[in-house]
C-alpha cells in the first residue's frame, strides 16, 4: 500500500465492509459468482487491514525504542 493510499485508508470502515461481506455470503443467497467477488473483495480488505495493521505496530514499536521502553513488543494474540 502507498503512503497516499495509507493515508486514505479507513480501517474501521474496512472492517464494516468486511463484515457486510462475510453476513451476505453466509446469508447464502448471492450467487456462485457474486460469493466469489464478495471472496475476493475480502481477501483484498483483509490485506490492506494486516497491512495497516503491521504499520501501526512498526509505529508503536519506533515510538517505544525512541522513549527507552523496552524493544521486543508484541500484540496480543501474536503467536
Amino acid at each position: 500500500m502507498s503512503a497516499k493510499k495509507q493515508a486514505d485508508f479507513d480501517f474501521e470502515a474496512a472492517l464494516e465492509q468486511l463484515e457486510e461481506l462475510v453476513a451476505s455470503m453466509e446469508d447464502g443467497e448471492l450467487s456462485l459468482e457474486d460469493s466469489l467477488k464478495a471472496f475476493e473483495k475480502g481477501i483484498k480488505l483483509t490485506r490492506e487491514c494486516q497491512t495497516a495493521l503491521k504499520n501501526a505496530e512498526q509505529k508503536v514499536q519506533v515510538l517505544l525504542d525512541e522513549s527507552g521502553e523496552p524493544e521486543d513488543f508484541e500484540l496480543a494474540g501474536d503467536d
